[in-house]
Protein backbone atom coordinates (compact mmCIF):
# COMPACT_ATOMS: atom_id res chain seq x y z
CA UNK A 1 0.00 0.00 0.00
CA UNK A 2 2.99 2.41 0.51
CA UNK A 3 4.06 1.98 -2.81
CA UNK A 4 1.26 4.01 -4.39
CA UNK A 5 1.46 7.44 -2.15
CA UNK A 6 5.32 8.36 -4.11
CA UNK A 7 3.03 7.81 -7.72
CA UNK A 8 -0.11 10.04 -6.64
CA UNK A 9 2.20 12.16 -5.81
CA UNK A 10 4.44 12.45 -8.47
CA UNK A 11 0.76 12.61 -10.66
CA UNK A 12 -0.10 15.93 -8.50
CA UNK A 13 3.02 17.76 -8.91
CA UNK A 14 2.78 16.85 -12.94
CA UNK A 15 -0.36 18.37 -12.73
CA UNK A 16 0.76 21.25 -11.23
CA UNK A 17 3.56 22.27 -13.35
CA UNK A 18 1.34 21.97 -16.21
CA UNK A 19 -1.01 23.95 -15.26
CA UNK A 20 1.62 26.23 -14.19
CA UNK A 21 3.20 26.32 -17.23
CA UNK A 22 -0.31 27.31 -19.05
CA UNK A 23 -0.61 30.27 -16.86
CA UNK A 24 3.25 31.49 -17.76
CA UNK A 25 2.63 31.03 -21.54
CA UNK A 26 0.24 33.39 -21.92
CA UNK A 27 1.67 37.18 -22.07
CA UNK A 28 -1.02 39.08 -24.40
CA UNK A 29 -4.89 39.98 -24.27
CA UNK A 30 -7.74 37.42 -25.62
CA UNK A 31 -10.54 38.91 -27.44
CA UNK A 32 -12.25 37.58 -24.01
CA UNK A 33 -10.22 39.99 -22.12
CA UNK A 34 -10.98 42.77 -24.09
CA UNK A 35 -14.89 41.84 -24.04
CA UNK A 36 -14.70 42.24 -20.13
CA UNK A 37 -13.15 45.65 -20.46
CA UNK A 38 -16.10 46.91 -22.51
CA UNK A 39 -19.25 47.57 -20.36
CA UNK A 40 -22.52 48.35 -22.27
CA UNK A 41 -22.78 52.26 -20.84
CA UNK A 42 -20.52 55.39 -21.84
CA UNK A 43 -20.05 58.35 -19.33
CA UNK A 44 -21.00 60.48 -22.87
CA UNK A 45 -22.27 59.95 -26.25
CA UNK A 46 -19.12 57.98 -28.46
CA UNK A 47 -17.51 57.21 -24.86
CA UNK A 48 -14.44 54.84 -25.58
CA UNK A 49 -11.35 53.42 -23.30
CA UNK A 50 -8.00 52.97 -24.32
CA UNK A 51 -5.08 51.15 -22.68
CA UNK A 52 -3.57 53.19 -20.47
CA UNK A 53 -0.20 53.38 -19.02
CA UNK A 54 3.57 55.26 -18.07
CA UNK A 55 6.56 54.19 -19.00
CA UNK A 56 5.42 50.04 -18.09
CA UNK A 57 8.06 47.46 -18.91
CA UNK A 58 6.50 46.10 -21.73
CA UNK A 59 3.02 45.69 -23.60
CA UNK A 60 1.92 43.24 -21.27
CA UNK A 61 2.51 44.80 -18.37
CA UNK A 62 0.89 47.78 -19.22
CA UNK A 63 -2.26 46.18 -20.73
CA UNK A 64 -2.80 44.33 -17.11
CA UNK A 65 -2.11 47.18 -15.03
CA UNK A 66 -4.18 49.97 -17.30
CA UNK A 67 -6.40 51.54 -15.40
CA UNK A 68 -10.03 50.64 -16.27
CA UNK A 69 -11.44 54.77 -17.09
CA UNK A 70 -13.04 56.58 -20.21
CA UNK A 71 -11.12 58.82 -22.14
CA UNK A 72 -12.09 62.77 -21.15
CA UNK A 73 -14.56 63.94 -24.07
CA UNK A 74 -11.49 66.03 -25.94
CA UNK A 75 -9.35 63.01 -26.75
CA UNK A 76 -10.44 61.05 -29.19
CA UNK A 77 -7.88 59.08 -30.38
CA UNK A 78 -5.62 56.35 -28.55
CA UNK A 79 -1.60 56.72 -28.77
CA UNK A 80 1.01 54.28 -28.28
CA UNK A 81 4.89 54.79 -27.73
CA UNK A 82 7.38 52.06 -27.59
CA UNK A 83 10.71 52.22 -27.03
CA UNK A 84 13.39 49.28 -27.52
CA UNK A 85 16.51 48.51 -27.20
CA UNK A 86 19.22 47.55 -29.96
CA UNK A 87 18.19 43.96 -29.99
CA UNK A 88 14.00 45.25 -30.63
CA UNK A 89 13.56 44.47 -26.76
CA UNK A 90 10.96 46.53 -24.84
CA UNK A 91 12.67 49.22 -22.50
CA UNK A 92 9.15 51.13 -22.26
CA UNK A 93 5.40 51.17 -23.08
CA UNK A 94 3.27 54.50 -22.76
CA UNK A 95 -0.45 54.77 -24.13
CA UNK A 96 -2.86 57.38 -23.50
CA UNK A 97 -6.18 59.05 -24.75
CA UNK A 98 -5.22 61.96 -26.94
CA UNK A 99 -6.46 64.59 -29.03
CA UNK A 100 -5.80 64.88 -32.71
CA UNK A 101 -2.86 66.81 -32.51
CA UNK A 102 -1.00 64.61 -30.42
CA UNK A 103 -1.92 61.70 -33.35
CA UNK A 104 0.05 63.67 -36.27
CA UNK A 105 3.84 62.46 -35.92
CA UNK A 106 3.46 58.50 -35.87
CA UNK A 107 6.33 56.59 -36.64
CA UNK A 108 9.80 55.57 -35.47
CA UNK A 109 12.44 57.08 -35.02
CA UNK A 110 16.27 56.25 -33.44
CA UNK A 111 16.85 58.00 -29.67
CA UNK A 112 19.73 58.60 -27.92
CA UNK A 113 19.52 57.42 -24.34
CA UNK A 114 18.83 61.01 -23.05
CA UNK A 115 15.72 60.51 -25.10
CA UNK A 116 16.92 62.98 -28.45
CA UNK A 117 16.43 61.80 -31.72
CA UNK A 118 19.01 60.85 -33.67
CA UNK A 119 19.56 62.46 -36.77
CA UNK A 120 22.50 61.83 -39.19
CA UNK A 121 24.89 60.25 -36.74
CA UNK A 122 28.29 58.71 -37.19
CA UNK A 123 26.38 55.15 -38.04
CA UNK A 124 24.89 54.42 -41.49
CA UNK A 125 22.82 52.19 -40.42
CA UNK A 126 20.94 50.56 -37.61
CA UNK A 127 23.20 47.10 -37.88
CA UNK A 128 26.42 49.29 -37.49
CA UNK A 129 25.00 51.17 -34.63
CA UNK A 130 23.95 48.57 -32.62
CA UNK A 131 26.19 45.98 -33.25
CA UNK A 132 29.32 47.40 -32.81
CA UNK A 133 31.25 47.90 -29.78
CA UNK A 134 31.25 51.75 -29.40
CA UNK A 135 27.43 51.89 -30.48
CA UNK A 136 26.33 49.74 -28.19
CA UNK A 137 23.59 51.16 -25.99
CA UNK A 138 24.15 54.03 -27.45
CA UNK A 139 20.58 54.14 -29.86
CA UNK A 140 17.35 52.84 -29.07
CA UNK A 141 14.22 53.15 -31.62
CA UNK A 142 11.04 54.52 -30.70
CA UNK A 143 7.96 54.28 -32.38
CA UNK A 144 4.55 55.79 -31.96
CA UNK A 145 1.12 54.92 -33.45
CA UNK A 146 -2.17 55.92 -33.15
CA UNK A 147 -5.47 54.44 -33.58
CA UNK A 148 -9.43 55.77 -33.36
CA UNK A 149 -11.78 53.11 -31.20
CA UNK A 150 -12.93 51.27 -28.18
CA UNK A 151 -9.58 50.03 -26.87
CA UNK A 152 -7.92 49.68 -30.06
CA UNK A 153 -4.03 50.37 -29.23
CA UNK A 154 -4.35 46.64 -27.50
CA UNK A 155 -1.31 46.02 -29.50
CA UNK A 156 2.35 48.11 -29.82
CA UNK A 157 4.09 49.68 -33.14
CA UNK A 158 7.61 47.77 -33.45
CA UNK A 159 8.52 48.95 -37.07
CA UNK A 160 7.32 51.32 -39.62
CA UNK A 161 4.81 49.27 -41.11
CA UNK A 162 2.87 49.49 -37.51
CA UNK A 163 3.94 52.81 -36.76
CA UNK A 164 0.79 54.41 -38.35
CA UNK A 165 -2.45 56.83 -37.46
CA UNK A 166 -5.67 54.66 -38.10
CA UNK A 167 -9.12 56.74 -38.28
CA UNK A 168 -12.49 55.45 -38.60
CA UNK A 169 -13.31 58.53 -40.18
CA UNK A 170 -12.48 61.23 -42.58
CA UNK A 171 -10.15 63.79 -41.29
CA UNK A 172 -11.44 66.83 -42.66
CA UNK A 173 -15.61 67.25 -42.51
CA UNK A 174 -15.46 69.09 -45.76
CA UNK A 175 -14.77 66.69 -48.83
CA UNK A 176 -13.62 67.24 -52.25
CA UNK A 177 -14.48 64.59 -54.86
CA UNK A 178 -17.29 62.19 -55.15
CA UNK A 179 -18.72 60.12 -52.13
CA UNK A 180 -17.14 56.62 -52.79
CA UNK A 181 -20.37 55.03 -53.81
CA UNK A 182 -20.91 57.81 -56.37
CA UNK A 183 -17.59 57.01 -57.48
CA UNK A 184 -18.31 53.16 -57.78
CA UNK A 185 -21.34 54.11 -59.95
CA UNK A 186 -19.45 56.33 -62.19
CA UNK A 187 -16.37 53.75 -62.73
CA UNK A 188 -18.73 51.35 -63.06
CA UNK A 189 -20.82 53.52 -65.33
CA UNK A 190 -17.55 54.15 -67.75
CA UNK A 191 -16.82 50.35 -67.89
CA UNK A 192 -20.09 49.92 -69.04
CA UNK A 193 -20.43 52.09 -71.86
CA UNK A 194 -16.62 51.59 -72.69
CA UNK A 195 -17.64 47.94 -73.27
CA UNK A 196 -20.74 49.23 -75.29
CA UNK A 197 -18.89 51.53 -77.60
CA UNK A 198 -16.02 48.94 -78.35
CA UNK A 199 -18.58 46.04 -78.53
CA UNK A 200 -16.76 43.99 -76.42
CA UNK A 201 -19.92 42.55 -75.38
Amino acid sequence: MMEAWPTVAWVLLVTNVADWLKTVQSRDFSLTDIILLHPSTTPHPGGFKCFTCEDAADNYECNRWAPDVYCPKDARYCSVRHVMDNHGDSVSVTKRCVALKDCLSTGCADVSDDGYQVRGGRFTSWEECCTSPEGFGLIRQMCSSCCQGNICNVLVPRNASTSVFSSKSPLSSSSRGFLPAAQNFFTVTIVIMGFFTTGSF
